[in-house]
């Protein structure tokens, strides 16, 4: 059987850095890359949940890891200069909304600083390197129209947390700008937007899919706040596989050395709460899908509405578009927690057979980085 190659096959044997690994896209992010071959570092200050799918993967044993705080410029400047990286995916972040309004200084400092000090590692660094600083579709000043947010629209946000990303886009330009936009082969960065995520391995706090899954798996109903909202879902692969073929793209072709790309879903993926949980109950033996949710008012905190991305630039640059179709969305997640709660599976296997199978999909449906 030959062997599928994507994404060029270009993180095969390349060192690659992921910041913000024990976290639930960095651990997903950290998985792809050994199944492509990479030998794969991570940077994260602690193990931020409990489950944690870092620890749940034994990704400390697949992957050499360092604990260290990205606001610590020192340690992150010794630990880049160690791993001498090919590759960097920053992720490392505080991404809960919630958590902000708790502790708004951190939330600034881990987001905002955080990158400053990765791209200042990455200024002064002197061999060729690739780097894709990751932040937020909440980067966007958000007026809640009904259109896509495009990577040339103001940025900004009413809340701490939005803010904060909008800031790291805006440090991020100006380092382009004033430090790497002249740069000739060696260093080369992009940014990546992209909103809210769902899958298998995420047991974060204040987030709707964990919530239902650490109830369910207890036989519990889960409380939500706002049924009838509606989110333009997305299975964590889908923008990580936007991430990963901008870096190929970016490693290749130098003309888009400090540009920025959305990724999301398809418009007609919007669906509201209800229908995701309802949808989402079934794996779950429900008798009754209305069974599985309550409904309370209790909105403890500002929450942005509607909040779409225009994704054309990515489309139009690589061909990237997303694989999974609503169907295939809900099926991956709720199996993902089904084999961890009742199965007890061996779950690096079965997130390697999840990517292998997403991989296939691309493949069928002839997406650009499969080819």
């Amino acid at each position: 059987m030959v062997e599928k190659i994507v994404f060029g096959d270009i993180y095969r044997n390349k060192r690659v850095l992921v910041t913000g690994n024990t976290g639930f896209k960095g651990a997903w992010l950290s998985t792809w890359l050994i199944s492509l071959g990479a030998d794969v570092y991570g940077i994260s200050n602690e193990i931020v949940t409990q489950p944690s799918m870092f620890e749940e993967l034994k990704l400390e044993e697949k992957m050499i890891h360092y604990f260290a705080d990205v606001r610590d410029l020192s340690a992150v400047k010794n630990i880049i200069e160690k791993i001498e990286p090919h590759f960097v995916f920053h992720l490392a972040a505080q991404p809960i909304v919630s958590l902000s309004y708790k502790e708004p200084v951190d939330t600034i400092s881990t987001n905002v600083m955080g990158t400053t000090n990765i791209l200042e590692c990455l200024r002064n660094y002197q061999k060729p390197c690739t780097a894709i600083i990751i932040t937020s579709d909440k980067c966007y000043d958000n007026v809640e129209w009904i259109y896509g947010y495009k990577e040339t629209d103001a940025l900004g946000g009413k809340d701490v947390y939005s803010g904060s990303k909008g800031a790291a886009e805006l440090i991020f330009k100006s380092y382009f700008h004033s430090f790497f936009k002249n740069e000739k082969g060696t260093v080369q960065i992009a940014s990546a937007r992209a909103g809210n995520v769902i899958g298998g391995g995420d047991w974060a706090l204040d987030r709707i899919v964990p919530d239902c899954m650490r109830s369910w798996s207890e036989g519990k109903i889960v409380e939500i706040r706002s049924p009838r909202a509606t989110r333009p879902w997305q299975h964590v692969l889908e923008p990580l596989s936007g991430y990963l073929q901008l870096g190929e793209r970016l490693f290749k072709d130098h003309s888009l050395n400090g540009e920025s790309f959305n990724f999301g879903p398809k418009p007609e993926y919007n669906h509201t709460v209800q229908e995701l949980l309802e949808d989402m109950s079934t794996r779950w033996n429900f008798e009754n899908s209305k069974d599985a949710y309550t409904v309370t008012g209790d909105i403890k905190f500002y929450e942005a509405g509607l909040l779409k991305l225009n994704c054309d630039k990515a489309l139009f640059y690589f061909q990237w578009k997303p694989t999974l179709d609503y169907k295939n969305l809900i099926q991956f997640t709720s199996d993902w927690y089904f084999e961890f709660y009742k199965k007890k599976g061996e779950m690096f296997s079965y997130t390697t057979s999840q990517i292998k199978r997403y991989e296939d999909l691309a493949t069928m449906d002839e997406i650009q980085w499969t080819k």
